[in-house]
């Protein structure tokens, strides 16, 4: 009973009971904070990124070619700029990818697997705060589509609506990337692979373009393009035109995503060890 007296012991030491796990929640929220230090650490390339390059993109896109496909460029904006928003954010989502395979290549996974905590969460965290790099890109975007005349006919509402359904949908797809970052061997292999795939979906697709204007067998595989799909049903949102099918195919397609991969990519991650 001496040692209980010894003002040298720590209190934990002397602690009858074992200290509980940290809940998921508490967990997930330690991530995502882990998660903002990062951005904050490179803020000037996350500007670049989120805040500069999207402005550029939807300046480019619609003074280069909005003359041509629409008549003017005040007239393209209103088609472009829904679309735009897609382009800005789908890309961005290969860094949940590229995180968790540079914890992976560094150790930090390792060391992560020997700690007593929910260990989707080191996963589930990184995804979700992407989204406020997601948000930020859109509002860059929207921002300066409303300077050369985007008008939401929806409103203050549809656009609210169509930028939330976007977070949605870059949600979704964030968790292939980080299924494909759970697989690689190397960061840059997810970033190059990734892009392989995500370019040509992007081009081909309703984004810059109406599919109503393609040949008929074009524009069969441009409708069925989930990427056509997510940008229809941002266009219904912020014009008030969306009707439920719409809507429902807009949303499925994310669920979709979630269901298979969100599962999927937790199952790698866990057993990676043991294969």
């Amino acid at each position: 009973m001496i040692h209980r007296t010894n003002p040298d012991i720590p209190s934990v030491l002397l602690r009858k009971s074992v200290p509980r796990n940290p809940g998921a929640f508490a967990v997930i929220r330690t991530f995502m904070w882990r998660s903002l230090q990062t951005t904050r650490n490179h803020l000037f390339g996350y500007a670049m990124e989120a805040i500069l390059a999207p402005a550029m993109m939807l300046l480019i896109f619609n003074y280069l070619f909005g003359g041509a496909i629409a008549g003017s460029t005040g007239a393209y904006i209103q088609f472009l700029l829904p679309g735009i928003l897609i382009m800005t954010v789908v890309p961005m989502t290969v860094y949940s990818g590229t995180t968790i395979s540079l914890d992976i290549a560094k150790g930090v996974y390792n060391r992560f697997r020997t700690m007593p905590f929910w260990q989707p969460a080191s996963v589930l965290g990184l995804n979700i705060m992407d989204g406020l790099r997601y948000t930020a890109a859109m509002l860059a975007a929207l921002g300066t589509g409303m300077l050369i005349g985007f008008r939401p006919e929806g409103g203050a509402a549809g656009a609210i609506a169509g930028v939330l359904y976007i977070i949605l949908f870059a949600f979704s797809v964030s968790w292939i990337f980080s299924m494909i970052g759970v697989l690689a061997k190397r960061p840059e292999t997810v970033s190059g692979t990734s892009m392989v795939f995500v370019y040509p979906l992007l081009f081909a697709s309703n984004i810059l373009v109406d599919s109503a204007t393609m040949p008929r067998w074009i524009q069969i595989i441009v409708d069925l393009n989930p990427i056509s799909i997510a940008a229809s049903t941002v266009r219904g949102l912020m014009f008030g035109t969306a009707g439920t099918a719409d809507i429902a195919a807009g949303i499925g397609i994310c669920l979709l995503f979630i269901i298979i991969f969100a599962p999927l990519t937790f199952y790698l991650y866990l057993t990676k060890n043991n294969r």
